[in-house]
């Protein structure tokens, strides 16, 4: 029984402490829209989704960014974008790569895709940063919804972030 109440106490406390999402400050200069998107939480790694995104992706965040998950499945190709405060202009970040691991999932016709881990690199490098992270996978080529966690050093810290179309 003792057993019992400290875990509806320790439920409980998960429940009061969930996720607070503090946004951009409301007057924000104009240079601010260029800049990614920080949050209080460097290592937020719950899914929360921001809408579809400037290329038809999905944003969520990523470390304390915005970033855009969107695939490409004849080129067998998936694509993590940076975003700015406004989660529609690109924005750089320093990394030299990220890690881009997904769930099983099914395609309509009932198809099992399995699990895929996938290297993304940057594609517009410029002086250490870049805003656009690509990798292929045949996986991809498969028309699914796809969900999972994307990991890497971002600005010199660790950072992750889960994604779900």
């Amino acid at each position: 029984m003792k057993n019992l109440n400290i875990s509806g106490l320790l439920f409980a406390a998960l429940l009061v402490t969930g996720c607070a999402d503090k946004g951009a400050p409301e007057s924000a200069p104009p240079e601010a829209a260029a800049e990614p998107a920080a949050h209080s939480e460097e290592n937020h790694a719950e899914a929360h989704s921001h809408g579809t995104g400037p290329n038809g992706g999905v944003v969520f965040d990523l470390g304390k960014y915005h970033a855009e998950f969107t695939v490409d499945h004849p080129s067998h190709e998936c694509t993590i974008l940076f975003l700015g405060a406004d989660e529609k202009s690109p924005a750089q970040v320093a990394a030299t790569e990220l890690t881009l691991t997904t769930k099983e999932t099914k395609t309509a016709e009932g198809k099992v895709v399995p699990p895929m881990t996938v290297k993304l690199l940057p594609q517009d490098a410029a002086d250490g940063k870049a805003s656009k992270f690509v990798g292929t996978d045949p996986g991809i080529g498969n028309v699914a919804d796809f969900s999972g966690t994307v990991l890497g050093e971002i600005d010199g810290k660790p950072s992750q972030g889960e994604f779900e179309e």
